[in-house]
């Protein structure tokens, strides 16, 4: 049955980590003026009772790891890091004398690229001028991403000295033939090495990254792959889907032949295999692709309700503010998104300029609330409702027309006032998602521009 399933419901579809999805974003409507408006509007709102997230994208690494889909630049000269955090500072100067006080941090997250290519010399330099014109919550998170080859002893207590508790190592996959396949040759040792370090050093939430549906890699590579990560016992795992959209990448993912890659069935069994090992090991099924021990706090957001999602993936807690500092970087007021230049040269320019280097967005309607807030609830809580919480909209007993034969399938309940998404149906949340959105069903791509939803 589930294999009818993956073949009827794997299609190309978002992600879901905003809504409107970015093709999406009405950029002739969006401007500056907009934007920061929205930005104090939401700062005003929030500030004193959340706090505001900050994300930092590092885009630099050594090397090329062809699975990888963000935006990042290969080089070995490590001249570049100082130049890059001097920009960065001067950015966070930017945001902070646009707002109208000084803001409350309750969430900084370091991305890259390779956060780790960075001396902790320069990342102590970077993060203590950023905290500078901050004041910080009770219950602040400061996390980062390491590549377990590059993470030193001297990085992970700079960062713990900094307030860093949650660390995030990338591990894909321990087979050396998928490891070949996407260019990321990582020894199991190096990985054991610095989830002991950060323990030993006192952090509360190691989190490691996992792949399914990697060239070459089989059932037998997941099982072996969990395993090694068992022995570990990570708090937080990360356990998503390969996203193959070398049209949008480039030539970083055509390191191998689509032939090598598993098939949407194959794919999804994967998963279901993971799932059931993971949870035989304690990790609870977060949302659509994490799991957690009981004893960390993604885990225990889930449970009261919490749980957030946004361009950083799921996260323990939600902040209506999260600005996006350095290139291609997202920030996200709740009532607009915008989005910088992806150009390192052009970074440099309008900040040296002195302006936020701001190159599209998008100014949320009041269609575009709603249908978030539904979308939100699926991905986080796998259900949602409507009724006298303001979220009935215009469209929603097409949308429901739509969801009959998912229903059929086993795959939702659907009640006069709510929708909830079955144990048979959190696998295709993002098909249940896509009948949600209203921009998606008025305008198809007329070019495959996401991934595969299996």
């Amino acid at each position: 049955m589930m294999r009818s399933l993956v073949d009827k419901y794997n299609v190309a579809g978002p992600r879901y980590t905003s809504y409107p999805t970015v093709p999406y974003w009405d950029v002739d409507t969006f401007s500056m003026k907009k934007w920061r408006e929205s930005l104090v509007k939401a700062f005003e709102e929030s500030n004193d009772e959340e706090g505001v997230s900050l994300y930092l994208h590092l885009p630099f690494c050594e090397s090329l790891c062809t699975f990888c889909g963000c935006h990042k630049r290969i080089t070995k000269q490590h001249s570049v890091e100082t130049p890059y955090i001097n920009a960065l500072i001067k950015e966070w100067d930017l945001y902070c004398d646009v707002l109208p006080t000084k803001p409350k941090l309750k969430e900084l997250h370091l991305g890259g690229g390779t956060p780790t290519f960075f001396s902790p010399e320069n990342l102590n330099l970077l993060i203590s001028s950023l905290l500078n014109r901050t004041t910080l919550a009770e219950d602040y998170e400061f996390s980062f991403e390491g590549h377990p080859n590059n993470t030193t002893k001297e990085h992970l207590q700079t960062f713990y000295d900094l307030g860093f508790r949650r660390v995030s190592y990338g591990v894909q996959d321990y087979n050396e033939i998928v490891q070949k396949a996407i260019h990321r040759i990582q020894p199991f040792e190096n990985v054991k090495r610095v989830t002991e370090q950060a323990r030993a050093i006192g952090y509360t939430s190691v989190s490691h990254d996992i792949i399914f549906g990697l060239p070459f890699q089989t059932e037998a590579h997941v099982k072996e792959t969990i395993a090694k990560t068992k022995s570990l016992k990570p708090d937080r795992i990360a356990f998503y889907s390969y996203a193959h959209v070398p049209w949008i990448k480039g030539n970083g993912q055509r390191g191998f032949d689509e032939s090598n890659l598993p098939s949407g069935t194959a794919k999804r069994q994967q998963y279901e295999l993971g799932k059931v090992l993971l949870a035989e090991a304690g990790y609870h099924e977060i949302g659509m692709d994490h799991f957690a021990l009981a004893s960390d706090s993604l885990y225990q957001s889930m449970t009261n309700n919490t749980l957030h999602r946004n361009f950083m993936g799921y996260t323990a807690s939600k902040t209506k503010v999260m600005i996006g500092l350095g290139v291609s970087s997202i920030s996200d007021s709740w009532y607009g998104f915008a989005q910088n230049v992806k150009s390192i040269e052009e970074y440099y320019s309008l900040i040296n300029e002195g302006i936020i280097p701001v190159v599209k967005g998008h100014i949320l309607n009041t269609e575009d609330l709603i249908i978030r807030r539904h979308i939100l609830n699926l991905m986080c809580q796998f259900e949602t409702a409507w009724d006298s919480n303001g979220l009935f909209f215009e469209e929603l007993p097409e949308v429901l027309l739509g969801l009959e034969e998912m229903e059929q399938d086993g795959l939702l309940i659907r009640t006069e006032k709510s929708l909830i998404v079955t144990g048979k149906g959190k696998p295709f949340v993002r098909n249940i998602c896509m009948a949600f959105d209203l921009l998606l069903k008025r305008k198809q791509p007329q070019t495959r521009i996401f991934s595969m939803t299996v």
